[in-house]
């Protein structure tokens, strides 16, 4: 079986308590995270990572933000608060921004897919990275359960994938929309499983 290890935007100012948007609780589960990650590196397994990559001109930053289409400065470019935390950081990855790359720099294990908006597949190299790998299952984590998870697992299952939610591996922002979610995920065909269903 083909699996790709799908990593929705582990990083510091989501991740982090003292982060700039940090989802509550999501510190909790980095050592879930870590393992998913290991697991992909001992298995060979590739692990595809998004990152929100900001400038403070984006659409999505906003100093009146509704949380829903616009949310405070967050993973703005160059900052501490744009980097992986340790434990989901890649060792050699190719960066892949909003332009098309030719495709024969698509090689290699670990891709790191840069972002203005929510959803990762407003980023064309998304779709293509699912072409090249051809995944038989997606394995998705991260941050945040009720926005870019959400996101990323609809445009995902939109295209066909099968698709498996670690949820123990992550945290949403609302408990209750969290939840709404995996409901209708689960409804739509996605597997809902735990990092030791995964990694045994």
């Amino acid at each position: 079986m083909r699996r790709l290890l799908w990593d929705v935007d582990t990083q510091v100012d989501f991740v982090k308590a003292d982060g700039k948007l940090a989802v509550p609780n999501a510190e909790s589960v980095v050592p879930a995270m870590a393992r998913l990650v290991e697991w992909a590196r001992r298995e060979g397994i590739p692990h595809v990572a998004s990152a929100d990559d900001h400038e403070l001109t984006d659409a999505e930053i906003s100093e009146s933000p509704d949380y829903a289409d616009t949310f405070p400065p967050h993973c703005l470019r160059g900052t501490r608060g744009a980097q992986k935390i340790a434990e989901t950081e890649q060792a050699d990855p190719v960066p892949l921004g909003a332009t098309d790359v030719p495709d024969e720099w698509l090689r290699g294990r670990e891709f790191l897919l840069h972002k203005k908006h929510f959803d990762v597949f407003t980023n064309p190299n998304a779709e293509r990275l699912l072409e090249h790998f051809k995944p038989d299952e997606v394995v998705l984590f991260g941050v945040a359960t009720d926005i870019c998870d959400d996101a990323a697992i609809k445009g995902l299952r939109k295209r066909g994938y099968d698709v498996t939610f670690v949820e123990d591996a992550s945290c949403g922002l609302d408990d209750e929309r969290s939840q709404a979610c995996i409901v209708d995920w689960r409804g739509g065909g996605v597997r809902i499983a735990t990092v030791d269903d995964v990694v045994k």
